[in-house]
């Protein structure tokens, strides 16, 4: 079921769907005698592309989602808990573990352990299955957190969670009535907190990876079609298709949490115990 809810939002992405329209058009071109309507519908691939490339309509459409959270403002209270979801990671002896995982992922780790580091005392919930590799992503993710100086005893692994639903109910069973601060991406941030309240939990939003601006001054980068801006409609296309998918979900039959007995683990539970854990970096004690 997950593998084939990710193929089908794969197609619905903007480029993906606008090629597959493109080429549709240029096989009636082609192969039929309906050039007048194939030479259309590569038309409106061409269009549609262009349009969602343009930074006046992308950024304006995404910052709607990114801007309905502000930043993180430390408050008064204690922060017991604070949870990192993941994102996406490549296993590459070749480059350094920061390139291994996404950018996307690069920059809520990040964030993470800066507010983490605001709390010493709190625990950090690093989330991400294994994505077809030999490690999983929160793996991934807590051996870059120590090589910033987080001691692995304050790190905690969801390794099994495939998906924000999941990541939500996991991290529910072991937040409990805490308090926690959860870090994703400012787009992702709605879509996230919507599954986080409902598996019983009300965390603290901290957005991070804000993508869309509107302050841009010159014109050659506002009104030329760029990849950023197509990437910046991808993310809100794949957000509403998401919250799309939620409302669905809901409807169609209510999700009972399946959970482990004990879904955390630990970043010494399976990592090498050398002197040096990550490229030559000794692990925080």
């Amino acid at each position: 079921m997950f593998e084939l809810k990710k193929l089908i939002s794969t197609l619905l992405m903007p480029l993906p769907a606008l090629l597959l329209i493109g080429f549709f058009g240029l096989f009636l071109i082609w192969f039929t005698q309906r050039k007048g309507f194939g030479s259309f519908f590569v038309f409106v691939s061409l269009l549609l592309i262009g349009l969602v490339s343009f930074q006046p309509i992308s950024s304006s459409l995404l910052m709607g989602l990114e801007r309905q959270h502000t930043r993180f403002l430390q408050p008064e209270e204690p922060v017991d808990y604070v949870m990192v979801l993941g994102h996406g990671h490549v296993v590459d002896d070749e480059i350094p573990p920061t390139s291994e995982l996404s950018r996307v992922a690069l920059m809520r780790l990040i964030e993470g352990i800066r507010i983490h580091f605001m709390y010493p005392t709190s625990q950090l919930i690093l989330s991400g299955y294994d994505g077809g590799y030999e490690v999983s992503h929160a793996r991934m993710l807590a051996r870059v957190a120590m090589a910033m100086g987080v001691n692995k005893n304050n790190i905690l692994l969801l390794e099994t969670a495939k998906d924000t639903w999941e990541e939500a109910f996991q991290a529910a069973s072991v937040v409990g009535d805490s308090n926690l601060v959860l870090v994703t991406s400012a787009s992702h941030m709605p879509r996230a907190l919507y599954e986080f309240k409902s598996a019983g939990l009300d965390p603290i939003p901290a957005p991070t990876n804000y993508m869309a601006q509107k302050e841009i001054q010159q014109p050659w980068i506002k009104y030329s079609p760029r990849a950023q801006y197509l990437e910046q409609f991808e993310r809100f296309w794949h957000e509403r298709l998401g919250q799309l998918w939620q409302r669905l979900r809901d409807k169609v039959a209510l999700q009972e949490a399946v959970l482990q007995a004990d879904p955390v683990t630990s970043p010494e539970s399976a990592m090498p115990t050398p002197e040096t854990d990550i490229e030559g970096i000794a692990p925080a004690n």
